[in-house]
């Protein structure tokens, strides 16, 4: 069975690469990856270096990256991909291409199944957010593309059922997104502290983690927004570590913010540290603010508090220690009383992560090897019948 996995940027792969892992030493698999986007990217840290790292073949690698603080960047950058990637793909002929979330080159995996006539998986499909990202109806129209999918949780599924996809060609697997960020050893806190550069006399204050995005209604003041979470958090007697953002349009304003926020004794700003040390730091870390994925999926596997500032995220199902609120200080301020309240810390502390175990990979490899995908690649259903068959 040959298999092509897609991969642009640093957060899929950290998401996928246990299973791509698994898949590419099973002896009856030959697994290849399309690798383009940011992985390809100096000022993104070249992170084609993790995978090669990790001893996974690439079939091609594709310079897509349009780096500009655009609208269109995006877009551009997924004209290239596909362009670039049509003929390598028919050539490798695959029997299936697998990808994850609602990024743009996503969008160009479920087009090369669809065209190029080869079964699709899709992982991730089903959730949603109503702050009005693009990267909603991007993932929803993914999966209407895609043959089979893999979702996290039994909302994901039923939101698949009500955009008429069959049940029979949906899987409840929980989220891969837990499984290398459970199992990955814990580093000392000192060790991780001081490889991203935080000076000792500071290792002793709780670490708040801050990951913030830019999104499109949000660009002109997402600096603001960013620096009103650091210093409120300042404020509180926190030691901040703030990661660079995405590629996503808005970053810009963003990279001045973390200029001007870097200059203060008590923030590091850290660009890409190799996983194994940024997951010691989340775990190692109090809380996590900002409007990162990772609040809503993983934090509650350590477990530790998360608070998502502004739009992006709204809307997504949460676990009990996620706390939404506006981008004001003030609000930002009262959410904080709240996740450091006792109550909420017991709570925080005895609940279980609702998205996941942490063995996906292993049930995802498992079906993997058991479906039929060539039954999956034509869909003649009528999606209004199967919404009203479904109600």
């Amino acid at each position: 069975m040959k298999i092509l996995g897609l991969t642009s940027i640093r957060s899929d792969y950290d998401l996928m690469s246990k299973l791509f892992i698994m898949l590419s030493k099973d002896p009856e698999i030959d697994f290849r990856l399309l690798v383009s986007g940011a992985h390809l990217s100096p000022i993104h840290g070249m992170t084609v270096n993790e995978i090669k790292a990790d001893g996974l073949q690439i079939l091609i690698e594709v310079e897509s990256l349009i780096n500009a603080d655009t609208l269109s960047s995006r877009l551009k950058t997924a004209s290239n991909l596909l362009i670039s990637a049509i003929d390598p793909v028919r050539a490798f002929s695959p029997d299936l291409i697998i990808y994850a979330g609602d990024r743009e080159d996503v969008m160009i995996g479920a087009l090369l199944g669809g065209f190029l006539n080869i079964p699709t998986l899709h992982l991730f499909g089903g959730d949603h957010a109503t702050d009005g990202h693009i990267d909603n109806p991007v993932r929803h129209a993914v999966s209407k593309l895609s043959s089979v999918h893999f979702v996290s949780i039994p909302e994901h599924r039923d939101r698949l059922r009500a955009l008429g996809e069959l049940e029979y060609r949906i899987h409840v697997i929980g989220s891969i997104a837990l499984d290398k960020f459970i199992e990955e050893p814990l580093l000392s806190k000192s060790h991780v502290l001081s490889y991203i550069g935080i000076p000792i006399e500071f290792h002793e204050k709780p670490i708040a983690l801050i990951i913030f995005h830019p999104i499109y209604e949000e660009i002109s003041e997402a600096g603001n927004y960013l620096l009103n979470i650091a210093y409120t958090l300042i404020e509180k007697e926190f030691y901040v570590c703030i990661g660079y953002p995405n590629t996503d349009p808005g970053y810009h304003n963003l990279h001045e913010a973390l200029k001007k926020i870097s200059e203060n004794q008590n923030v590091t700003v850290y660009n890409n540290i190799p996983r194994r040390e940024f997951i010691s730091l989340f775990k190692h870390s109090s809380l996590i603010a900002g409007n990162s994925s990772a609040g809503i999926i993983e934090a509650a596997s350590i477990p530790i508090p998360a608070i998502n500032v502004g739009r992006r995220q709204k809307g997504r199902f949460a676990g009990e220690n996620v706390v939404f609120c506006d981008v004001d200080r003030n609000s930002i301020d009262n959410a904080l009383q709240l996740v450091l309240s006792r109550e909420f810390q017991e709570r925080t502390k005895r609940m279980k992560n609702p998205y996941g175990d942490g063995n996906s990979s292993k049930t995802a490899c498992e079906l993997i090897k058991k479906i039929d995908f060539t039954s999956f690649k034509k869909k003649p259903e009528d999606p209004l019948l199967e919404v009203l068959r479904h109600a």
